[in-house]
């Protein structure tokens, strides 16, 4: 039977609801597999399984009295986290993912414990025991309990008592990525989660026979929502795997897809592109991308030339371009905001770059140079409703003009943990005339025949001369300029001298074993050419950086703030800089 069916009933409210059902319906169906990445077959968990995880672990946190408490998750990937997930969901203790301690991710750990106050930490055994409770006190940190669920017996799930949670409830805190300001807590209810799945579920297609392959970390919205709740909301049996494991070797991915015979899997843009430079005329061979029905993207700009040459790279094994499916969403929307159709190819729009500067989406002449390709993002379903409005004066802006993209729906998010003034500014704002709450997204985009097309990010926005530019048209245009150049590792941005905004470019540079040290002036010329010939406008200063030292979000974008912030301070891992004299 169709679980759809059954989530039609009153008493589905909650995801708990879901679950707890399908244990009892489909006990020994498979939910969540997870891609050992030895060789070995993959770890399992059946819904009947699942079910027992959660209900162990909620039952010890309920004889805590953590009901309502915050419990941050510091898990490797893996069905450890899987299971705490859902056992603090069993509980009614609001779960706050968090990546586990490394010396990359402990500054954004320490933030999120700071902030989300949690009155526990739950992690694996391995964890637990390589805690040391005097970095929490150097840090600031509350004495916290971390404790290994691990180690938990699942005769415990016995003494499970049904929390009575109902759409209102608080079911966890998605902190944003943080890549234009400090990451924030989004407080996702149970109705934002159950409104949001069926969303996916009506966008993706998804039946009981879809397959799911995710390697999207879990701490982050797409990874969580989509690889972690998707499945079970909507019966779709998924085989997750390491973002490392995807990270160091981006093959795996597809290899995983074709092994699996997966239906449905996504990634931002970047993932895409990695795959067609690592891909081998003999790796093709090997592959059998038939079954791919839906890839997703989004998390960034969807780049029309990415799209083309994947399907292109990849159409020798199977791979439909119809598949690809770009989409908008972000943590304040719970996840996914606007979609097109399934099965339809996505549908891509010339406009002239000179007009976009000036607002406005104009469509470009035929092999114009002034142009830039803009892919649509869909339109919003199920009752979600999606406004262009003019950040200054709150009115709804015409079709093609660009503003601001403000949502709303049963998906919006309840606010920001511990940040009211913020919450009642971001997420109840309204529309000039208009009544209902809005959330305004910060990002930037326009409409066209009722299709989303996202532009930029409003606090990333560069104006000098009274022009506005957005830094992924630049970005693009260097990031192509030179073999030197790492893909997806530049960043744009303005700073204010002597009462003028410029332009500073920051570029990572590879360095190739072996190979002759780069003519990094020579690289350093090439990029002031194409900005100039390009986008148009003279560039201040650039500086090249080393290969991956540019700050990142977990989504792995460019945290275009924070690279100023370190321009700005002289912290960058510089190679090699240099700036216009004054009066250029």
């Amino acid at each position: 039977m169709r679980m759809a069916t059954v989530l039609q009933k009153e008493r589905c409210t909650t995801l708990v609801d879901v679950l707890r059902e399908r244990a009892a319906r489909q006990p020994h169906r498979l939910a969540f597999a997870f891609d050992r990445d030895d060789g070995a077959p993959p770890v399992e968990h059946t819904y009947a399984e699942l079910d027992r995880r959660a209900r162990a672990i909620a039952a010890l946190l309920q004889q805590r009295g953590l009901a309502g408490e915050r419990a941050l998750l510091v898990y490797p990937p893996g069905l450890d986290f899987v299971a705490a997930f859902y056992g603090c969901l069993y509980a009614g203790t609001v779960a706050v993912p968090a990546h586990p301690p490394r010396r990359q991710t402990m500054d954004r750990l320490t933030a999120l414990a700071l902030d989300a106050r949690p009155a526990i930490v739950l992690c694996t055994s391995s964890i637990a025991a390589a805690h040391d409770p005097s970095a929490d006190a150097v840090a600031g940190l509350p004495d916290l309990d971390w404790m290994s669920t691990e180690d938990i017996d699942d005769e415990l799930a016995g003494e499970w008592s049904d929390p009575r949670l109902g759409p209102d409830s608080l079911a966890f805190l998605q902190y944003t990525s943080g890549s234009t300001t400090a990451p924030r807590g989004v407080a996702v209810s149970h109705g934002n989660i159950v409104h949001n799945s069926a969303v996916i579920e009506r966008c993706f297609g998804h039946t009981e026979d879809s397959v799911g392959m995710c390697w999207l970390p879990a701490q982050h919205d797409m990874g969580l929502v989509g690889g972690v709740m998707q499945p079970v909301f909507a019966g779709v049996r998924i085989l997750l795997m390491s973002p490392l494991t995807f990270l160091q070797r981006p093959l795996r991915w597809l290899d995983a897809m074709s092994q699996w015979r997966a239906t449905t899997g996504g990634a931002p843009n970047f993932a895409y592109e990695l795959c067609i430079r690592k891909v081998t005329p003999q790796h093709l061979a090997t592959l059998d991308l038939s079954s791919w029905d839906l890839a997703f993207t989004g998390a960034e700009p969807v780049r029309s030339t990415t799209l083309a040459a994947f399907a292109a790279t990849f159409a020798p094994c199977g791979f439909r371009p119809e598949a690809f499916y770009p989409c908008y969403g972000l943590a304040e929307g719970t996840l996914l905001v606007t979609g097109g159709h399934k099965a339809e190819r996505p549908r891509s729009e010339s406009v002239r770059s000179s007009t976009l500067e000036d607002g406005w989406a104009l469509a470009a002449e035929p092999a114009s140079r002034d142009t830039r390709t803009l892919v649509s993002c869909g339109h919003p379903w199920l009752g979600t409703r999606v406004a262009i409005v003019d950040a200054d004066t709150g009115l709804v802006c015409p079709e093609r003009r660009v503003g601001e993209i403000w949502i709303t729906g049963d998906s919006v998010a309840q606010g920001y943990w511990g940040r009211p003034e913020e919450s009642g500014r971001v997420f109840r704002a309204r529309l000039a005339g208009g009544e209902d709450p809005w959330l305004r997204t910060g990002d930037l985009g326009y409409l066209s025949d009722g299709e989303l097309y996202f532009v930029g990010r409003l606090k990333d926005l560069i104006i000098i001369d009274g022009r506005n530019h957005y830094p992924e048209d630049i970005e693009q245009v260097v990031e192509a300029s030179h073999e030197r150049l790492r893909p997806h590792g530049c960043c744009a941005f303005s700073v204010e001298q002597a009462d003028t905004e410029r332009l500073i470019v920051v570029a990572e540079v590879q360095m190739q074993l072996g190979a002759a040290s780069p003519d990094l002036d020579g690289v350093i010329r090439t990029i002031r050419g194409v900005v100039a010939g390009g986008p148009g406008i003279p560039v201040h200063a650039v500086v090249l950086v080393r290969g991956g030292s540019l700050p990142r979000t977990t989504s792995g974008k460019i945290r275009r703030a924070a690279c100023r912030r370190d321009y700005l301070a002289g912290t960058l891992k510089t190679l090699w800089s240099s700036e216009r004299a004054p009066g250029r």
